[in-house]
């Protein structure tokens, strides 16, 4: 069992950055490939980005690549996103997902954060 735990998130303007952070409990979090999925009021979950249970292996949705940053301390056992030159269609609430075979599938992740609100105002 793993339980996951978002922090980070807040308001900011439209070309400002954040740093979210998601810190897992369980001694297996090193063995897991982890994602950042949002959603919008409305919208449907949609896939931000994952890494790789060494980090080797990166993974971006179109709509943020060259802006946000998917990085993980397996001693910390945390991972987060650096998300610069926020725009307001960035604000979402972001959710932290664990062990999945598909990275950009959120129906393949087994476990999942209680999620942190990011406001971007223009």
């Amino acid at each position: 069992q793993v339980q996951l735990v978002e922090s980070g998130g807040g308001l900011v303007q439209a070309g400002g950055s954040l740093r979210l952070s998601c810190a897992a409990s369980g001694r297996t979090f090193s063995s897991y490939t982890m994602g950042w999925f949002r959603q919008a009021p409305g919208k449907e979950r949609e896939f931000v980005a994952a890494i790789s249970w060494s980090g080797d292996s990166t993974y971006y949705a179109d709509s943020v690549k060259g802006r946000f940053t998917i990085s993980r301390d397996n001693a910390k056992n945390t991972v987060y996103l650096q998300m610069n030159s926020l725009k307001p269609e960035d604000t979402a609430v972001y959710y932290c997902a664990a062990d999945s075979p598909s990275p950009g599938d959120p129906r393949r992740y087994d476990y999942w954060g209680q999620g942190t609100q990011v406001t971007v105002s223009s």
